[in-house]
């Protein structure tokens, strides 16, 4: 991964340094001894510069706090002087899986000063080090202006996130931080806010806080306080148990003390729990695990990853509002089987918690990219339905849980209690027709199983993931085949026209003669083909993909029920790939025949979801419209379809439609060919896969 030039890479810097123009230098340029961390890494290294980033420096706050976690994200034994060689190590949580990020030891400065983030010691250089490794792993600094604090937290840890909204909390939410907070979650909070403004009291709006810690003391009552950190450094709560406030003389000395001794650096404060709730808008956690707000022992979770994309035409189908294109959406099979342990509830639920995060969409922001806005559902099906559920099911069936709501953020999280049973996830995008890809992460307490629905009632292989633009849908394809009965296609001619062998073969005994079948009489409308066929075919009575293009162009004026002006070239040399076996390049009469038989059939298919008469239909009808002939396929190979052959009002036309099934049929009798044992699995050797790429036919010594 690359950062782009210094000038892109670089947000534009604030009115006060704006006329100067930033560099990058050395640490050593910058001071005479850098020190990577001295005395530990803590939340006092941490000052917000020119970048509008305090929800990450709000993280990195809270990630001091953990030394374990710190040190995870920190290779310890970094150093400016032994075994150094000028780079830093970082590692990030990365959409499932751990990656490390690497950086060099030059920095953004304006006049010999750090731009962005900075330690309030001249010399130690972890912080924005850290800050740099996070703007490449997004490809930018400028992409690190704006986010939130749950983004950071999540790529600092791999945990589970949760949302809440303040003015809607939930009970006891004061047991549920504290709890959360002596196992390690990371919290924050901020005050909703399009931009950055103060209160009266001191707050900012639309500005990220770190949650450092609760504790209670005792007034009157026990009183609820909680400790805050701004990145800033200043600019600090005003109201009620502030720095100098009366309430401090209303406690007990040893209690004051206490409290005091905590707040270790200037940019912290206290306020009580009351004008928490009552002063921000939203709090976001980071739990390590998912179990950390239930009980006080932890429990082993079930969790099973899945990754999926949204493609338009196929599988963006929209939210429950878009029931003509709802269901075409991701489908992923949850079966929970054992109920929780909690003696203190009496109803039988599983504990699972759901969270679908977006990919790369921040990484794209200089492309214009923006968070998606997401959410997911999930309804109960009858035991063992794995196939792809139909428009018709979400028409009449109730969702049984879903997110609270669409939002335009990275992740969206919730916990569910469901009775044991079998359940679908859609994960899907609010409007149809944008474009993403997701991680679904699903969590419960006791076992389950969740797997991607297929289309049919089989399992699924995968067997190579080439460049569909650059190869032919024979070896984009994501074959699918029952385990059990395997799929077997047999080329048309190879049947017809194979060669009787001969009855004298030394060795064998002599067979009976065959009786020769009487041919049935030619219909009106294959003496038509006859006619047409020798006018253009010439003395080899063979015809090429030119000619065959205006044969069934003269064929089809002559049928009214079928609207089309004819076939493109390129669809032309499909059809002749598809049933010429003997490599001739041409077909006769007979397999021309042959092909129009399968045009036919396929047209009635077609006619069945060309519901308004058009001549097309919805890129979203052809997954069942290529069921409907015989074909299964799996989900990556109808969003490949759909991308290929849709126009850009996602309608597919008769042509394109037609020149899909060829080369489908093609793919799968070529496939077959070679799976000599049934298994559904193949080899090929390059002279194989470069006669199947360009003839896209059966092989002769296999037919």
């Amino acid at each position: 991964m690359k950062l782009r030039h210094l000038s892109s890479w670089i947000p534009k810097l604030s009115t006060q340094m704006q006329g100067q123009t930033p560099s990058t230098q050395q640490f050593s340029e910058i001071c005479e001894n850098p020190q990577f961390i001295i005395d530990g890494a803590n939340r006092t290294d941490i000052c917000q510069g020119e970048l509008g980033d305090c929800w990450l420096l709000a993280a990195i706050a809270c990630l001091t706090l953990n030394e374990k976690l710190l040190y995870r994200v920190i290779p310890p034994d970094q150093s400016f002087t032994e075994n150094y060689a000028g780079i830093f190590h970082f590692q990030f949580w990365r959409y499932g899986e751990w990656i490390d990020v690497v950086v060099d030891d030059r920095i953004p400065t304006c006049n010999n000063q750090l731009v962005f983030t900075k330690s309030f010691r001249k010399n130690e250089f972890w912080s924005a080090l850290l800050e740099k490794a996070y703007a490449k792993l997004h490809g930018s600094y400028e992409a690190l202006k704006g986010g939130n604090t749950l983004e950071a937290m999540e790529d600092f840890t791999g945990g589970v996130t949760e949302y809440f909204e303040l003015s809607d909390d939930p009970t006891e939410l004061y047991k549920i931080m504290k709890n959360a907070l002596e196992r390690g979650s990371l919290m924050g909070c901020s005050i909703d806010s399009e931009l950055e403004s103060r209160t009266e009291q001191g707050l900012v709006r639309g500005h990220a806080y770190s949650i450092i810690s609760l504790e209670e003391v005792s007034k009157d009552t026990r009183i609820r306080l909680i400790r805050l950190r701004n990145p800033w450094g200043f600019v600090l709560w005003k109201g009620p148990w502030s720095a100098n406030s009366k309430e401090w003389s209303t406690i007990s000395a040893a209690d004051r003390e206490n409290l005091k001794k905590q707040t270790i650096e200037a940019s912290e404060f206290w306020m009580s729990f009351a004008d928490f709730k009552k002063n921000f808008s939203k709090l976001e956690m980071c739990n390590l695990t998912p179990d950390t707000l239930q009980g006080d022992e932890r429990n082993t979770w079930t969790v099973s990853v899945h990754e999926g994309r949204w493609v338009r035409g196929s599988s963006a189908g929209g939210c429950r509002n878009f029931p003509d294109t709802f269901w075409t959406n991701p489908q992923y099979r949850l079966q929970l089987y054992e109920e929780d342990d909690d003696p203190d509830d009496e109803q039988v639920a599983c504990t699972v918690v759901v969270a679908l995060m977006q990919k790369g969409r921040r990484m794209q922001r200089h492309q214009g990219a923006k968070f998606l806005t997401i959410g997911f559902s999930i309804y109960e099906v009858m035991c063992g339905q794995n196939q792809h559920l139909q428009k018709d099911f979400f028409l009449y069936t109730a969702s049984k849980a879903k997110c609270k709501s669409y939002i335009n953020l990275r992740e969206v999280t919730e916990r569910f209690c469901l009775p044991p049973g079998e359940y679908v996830i859609i994960p899907t995008i609010f409007k149809p027709h944008e474009e993403g890809e997701f991680i679904l992460r699903v969590f419960s307490e006791k076992q389950s199983t969740s797997e991607s629905v297929c289309r049919h009632n089989i399992k699924c292989r995968v067997y190579d993931q080439w460049d569909y633009c650059k190869l032919t849908l024979f070896f984009k394809i994501l074959f699918v085949f029952s385990t059990c009965q395997p799929i077997v296609f047999v080329s048309d001619r190879a049947l017809a026209s194979k060669e009787i062998e001969h009855d004298t073969i030394r060795g064998e005994k002599k067979k009976k003669p065959k009786q020769k079948l009487l041919q049935p009489e030619e219909t009106d409308e294959e003496k038509q083909f006859r006619a047409i066929y020798q006018q253009i075919a010439g003395d080899d009575m063979q015809i090429c993909a030119n000619e065959l293009k205006t044969i069934l162009k003269n064929v089809l004026s002559k049928h009214n029920n079928i609207k089309s002006e004819g076939f493109s070239l390129e669809t032309c040399r499909s059809m002749i790939a598809l049933m010429d076996t003997d490599g001739t390049g041409k077909l006769n009469l007979q397999e021309f025949k042959h092909l129009w038989k399968k045009i036919k059939d396929w047209q009635l298919i077609f006619k069945r979801y060309d519901k308004d008469k058009t001549w097309s239909i919805s890129s979203f009808e052809m997954r069942n419209a290529v069921n409907d002939a015989g074909f299964q396929l799996n989900k990556q190979l109808y969003d490949i379809i759909a991308m290929r052959y849709a126009d850009e009002r996602l309608n597919i036309d008769f042509d394109s439609y037609i020149c899909c099934f060829v080369r489908l049929e093609g793919m799968f009798r070529a496939f077959s060919a070679f799976d000599k044992d049934g298994d559904g699995i193949i080899k090929l050797n390059v002279l194989e896969v470069r006669h199947s790429y360009f003839c896209r036919s059966v092989p002769r010594s296999i037919t």
